[in-house]
């Protein structure tokens, strides 16, 4: 049976759900104390402003995508196989509602944050996620599995494709249950070496 969870952490899980349902601008102290059925003074308590709180909702979701992707494409057979893996652990991660990635999405961490200091801690969290998916593109081209690339220009082409599709997938109604897929498929394909080569 699971702990009872602290009042900290229903306040920071109704945090998630909200901004991610309402956006930064949309979401109060108000509902999110009510979500979470705690006293609204123990949100200023527990994490000073509405912004500190963001942060630490958008932190949150962030590195428990980074933990699940590292675990993901451990055991992979090859550097294309990781590439595979790291993009559809993304999609599946994004697409699970008890993970709260919407509030990624709702909510750009980057417009959305005013201090340098936040903004910088968020980027430096995101460069983990570029810093994965670097590596298995260099595993790939160092086994065979992917053809000769830069892996940094390739790995923000690839987030462009994870990004904007996810933005694409939830937020327009285009695509259809294999879109996610068809991504992946075409992104895999495009790192493939050349027939022959």
């Amino acid at each position: 049976m699971a702990p009872t969870p602290t009042k900290k952490e229903l306040l920071l899980k109704a945090a998630k759900e909200l901004f991610g349902e309402y956006g930064y601008a949309e979401t109060t102290f108000k509902k999110i104390s009510e979500r979470a059925g705690v006293a609204l003074g123990l949100l200023t308590h527990h994490f000073g402003n509405k912004e500190k709180l963001f942060l630490t909702a958008g932190l949150d979701v962030l590195h428990e995508l980074i933990r699940t992707i590292q675990t993901t494409v451990q055991d992979t057979p090859n550097g294309l196989e990781a590439v595979r893996a790291f993009c559809t652990s993304y999609f599946d991660f994004a697409r699970d509602p008890g993970k709260d990635f919407m509030v990624l999405i709702r909510c750009s961490p980057f417009s959305d944050l005013k201090t340098i200091s936040d903004k910088d801690l968020m980027v430096s969290s995101f460069s983990e996620l570029y810093d994965i998916l670097i590596a298995c593109l260099a595993r790939g081209i160092k086994d065979g599995s992917i053809r000769r690339l830069d892996a940094r220009k390739t790995a923000v082409v690839i987030f462009c494709n994870l990004v904007g599709g996810i933005r694409h997938g939830f937020l327009t109604p285009y695509g259809d249950d294999s879109m996610f897929d068809d991504i992946v498929a075409f992104l895999v394909d495009g790192l493939k070496p050349a027939p022959g080569v």
